[in-house]
């Protein structure tokens, strides 16, 4: 009998032996490769829908879990401020157009004056050459007596008014042509006064148009917190768009990330759908921990420091059809479990890179 223990024993340390021998292999070739973790759940882009305004809900058309098309009017406010304020600017442009036509009849008239005035100066200029070339043809006659003096002296009055009509023609022209360019000013103000009234009347039709809130992509609404007859603000949370698009975050430790790449495929268990086992690949691997992106990321360059192994946010493709999708909803817990077998050789890789770094 003690010999049969004996045996027994022996044999009992073989089969364990075997065993451990056999997990090792197996951890060695296999196990060791595959990266699980339970931190892990769907997300999806979510639109939060605010308000750009301020005003008072008059309908509210969507209600909560409801399935939207991208465009869909989900709430409007009351818009009767902002089409007051539009009107207001189409009468600014208006009263602006007005003025630049009655600027424009007024410039024309002012710039006829102005060539009037050159005709009358031109003539103002022959009739004073004239009357000067009669004083001169004269003077000669009149010393001699060929002429009579009072006829010279008529002559040199006839110069004289002349001279004095061209100095006021040529005043009358140089204030016309002032009188232009004072209204060639006002014309630029009231042309800067209407193009600030079609900047107004842009940003009232830009408001107008935001009266009306709709959603930039197609999922379900969610988070509906607004009501009709309730007052909002600019930039309140008044409901959520959810996307059909959705995805897997999952958080490794970072003992598990040395070989983890984009690309190696992924084993999903969804703990709302037992015994359902869906695929994926990794998509991306997040450039840091989670601790490094948050709020406030810890520093640990005083005081007593405690190491904790860190997770870093890895995305995942999930392959699901349409009536998965329609219980994979963002918020759910998964079991994912990744192949890392493919990079195998980037440890080798790494250690060559340093081999060559001392050499």
């Amino acid at each position: 009998m003690a010999i049969g223990l004996k045996a027994f024993g022996i044999g009992g340390l073989a089969l364990a032996a075997c065993g451990a021998l056999g997990f090792y292999v197996y951890h060695d070739r296999y196990g060791r490769y595959f990266q699980n973790t339970t931190d892990a759940t769907i997300q999806a882009d979510q639109v939060v829908i605010s308000s750009k305004l301020s005003g008072y809900v008059r309908s509210v058309p969507v209600s909560d879990n409801q399935r939207v098309a991208a465009g869909t009017l989900l709430a409007e406010i009351d818009p009767l401020d902002y089409q007051t304020k539009l009107a207001m600017a189409d009468a600014e442009i208006a009263s602006a157009l007005a003025a630049e036509n009655a600027i424009k009849a007024t410039r024309d008239e002012a710039s006829a004056g102005v060539a009037e005035a050159l005709a009358k100066l031109k003539a103002a200029g022959s009739s004073l050459a004239y009357a000067q070339r009669e004083v001169v043809r004269y003077g000669p006659l009149a010393q001699t007596g060929a002429e009579p003096a009072a006829t010279l002296s008529q002559l040199q009055a006839n110069s004289d008014r002349a001279s004095a009509e061209f100095a006021s023609v040529r005043a009358m022209l140089e204030q016309t042509r002032r009188r232009v360019a004072s209204i060639e000013a006002q014309a630029s103000q009231n042309a800067a006064q209407a193009n600030a009234a079609r900047v107004r009347q842009q940003a009232a039709a830009n408001d107008l148009a935001a009266t009306r809130l709709t959603t930039p992509i197609a999922g379900r609404v969610a988070g509906r917190s607004l009501r009709v007859g309730q007052f909002v603000q600019p930039g309140s949370r008044l409901m959520v768009v959810v996307p059909d698009e959705i995805y897997v975050v999952a958080n490794f430790k970072e003992t598990q990330m040395g070989l983890m790449r984009p690309g190696q495929p992924v084993k999903i268990h969804v703990d709302a759908l037992p015994g359902i086992t869906f695929t994926g690949a990794v998509s991306s691997v997040t450039p840091g921990t989670g601790a490094n992106f948050s709020m406030i990321p810890p520093q640990n360059a005083t005081g007593n420091f405690t190491k904790i192994v860190q997770r870093v946010p890895v995305r995942i493709r999930i392959d699901a059809g349409p009536a998965a999708r329609r219980v994979l909803v963002p918020g759910l817990s998964l079991d994912v479990e990744v192949d890392t077998r493919t990079a195998d050789d980037v440890l080798d890789t790494i250690r060559s890179e340093q081999d060559r770094g001392r050499k």
